[in-house]
């Protein structure tokens, strides 16, 4: 834990609110997960970490090649036009991901600043295939810190923060290099010995390549509290209102990038009066807007005509209900019952996060 910046008490757990989550546990859950609404922009030559770190909110000139980071463009306002989780494929090759309904204008953004610098941007979708990995799908070799990084041949893994006990972790194989899909990438890695990465038995190679339901990996995004952002969330928050700064998305000591002096302000200023939270909505009916989706409006009992929050992502809870992480107003994160969508809407209630919050000073 950083001393500069001791944690800030989850208001929800604070408040001590009901949990109304269902009590599960998501025994046996291994695999992995096609990730088709994720995409790739890759950026090639020799200042390609350099003009990554110039424009985001994390430092990529220090990324070494053990690790990732996760990071955010900001406008000049420092309101986020997009997300990415980035890590390098070679000295002068970094990749990021990031959601793909975003990635055709956030290439083009980033395309107006290169100028005079030695990289080369792509969307490089195409030539990638993403799986969210669960359990012992998950290659053996991976260190377990959140954030590193494992390469082995085309594939490249990323630690994600565990959920409910899982190991969870990204899987890019880039199928120019050979890897068509996940179950050859692992073959030719077994073939090439330890050191690359292989599987260790053939129980692991065929939990590897089991499928995992795709409802499964968003459920357990959504509960990790840590998300990329999406089309309808674009221009609507600061890094901080989705806890970036908490979950290792935000360097403070790093240099300029667009909206770095409106982050920073929020943070040391202790202007910050919104975050990000967990939450279950039990009961979704069947009705239009019943059940959480991103960029609905989350009302508070204590005022029907403007908005404490909105929902960033929402996922189907496998015993019932929906779970949602929300954007809201601190103060409204009081124990009290919210309402999706409409002052009457259904029901959502605040749970504890995953993670500590860092103070703002």
């Amino acid at each position: 834990m950083n001393p500069d910046h001791p944690p800030l008490q989850d208001p929800a757990s604070a408040h001590q609110p009901p949990t109304t989550s269902p009590d599960f546990v998501p025994d046996g859950w291994s695999g992995l997960a096609p990730l088709p609404a994720w995409g790739v922009i890759a950026a090639e030559g020799p200042d390609a970490a350099s003009f990554l770190h110039n424009q985001l909110s994390n430092d990529f000139a220090l990324l070494g090649q053990a690790e990732a980071r996760l990071a955010a463009l900001c406008n000049a306002k420092g309101r986020m036009l997009a997300s990415f989780i980035g890590f390098k494929r070679g000295p002068e090759r970094v990749l990021l991901l990031c959601a793909r309904d975003l990635l055709p204008q956030t290439l083009q953004h980033l395309q107006r600043f290169v100028l005079r610098a030695k990289v080369r941007l792509s969307d490089a979708s195409d030539r990638c295939s993403l799986w969210g990995a669960v359990g012992v799908a998950v290659a053996a070799d991976l260190p377990a810190s959140t954030w590193s990084k494992l390469d082995a041949g085309a594939q490249t893994w990323v630690r994600l923060p565990a959920v409910a006990g899982l190991g969870r972790a990204l899987l890019c194989v880039e199928r120019d290099m050979g890897a068509h899909d996940p179950a050859l990438a692992y073959a030719q890695s077994e073939a090439t010995g330890p050191a690359s990465g292989a599987i260790a038995d053939q129980a692991r190679f065929q939990a590897q390549a089991a499928p995992l339901p795709p409802a499964h990996w968003d459920w357990l995004q959504v509960r990790s509290a840590v998300v990329l952002l999406s089309r309808p969330l674009v221009e609507l928050l600061v890094p901080q209102m989705l806890n970036y700064e908490s979950v290792g998305g935000v360097s403070f000591k790093k240099g300029c990038y667009p909206g770095q002096e409106v982050v920073a302000r929020s943070q040391f200023r202790g202007t910050l009066k919104r975050r990000a939270y967990l939450a279950h909505c039990p009961n979704t009916g069947t009705g239009t807007g019943s059940a959480p989706i991103a960029g609905q409006a989350v009302f508070h009992p204590s005022d029907a005509e403007q908005p404490c929050g909105v929902v960033v992502q929402a996922a189907a809870h496998p015993a019932g209900g929906v779970d949602a992480l929300l954007s809201l107003q601190t103060s409204a994160a009081d124990g009290q019952t919210l309402r999706l969508g409409t002052p009457d809407g259904a029901a959502l209630h605040v749970l504890p996060l995953p993670y500590e919050l860092l103070a703002d000073v």
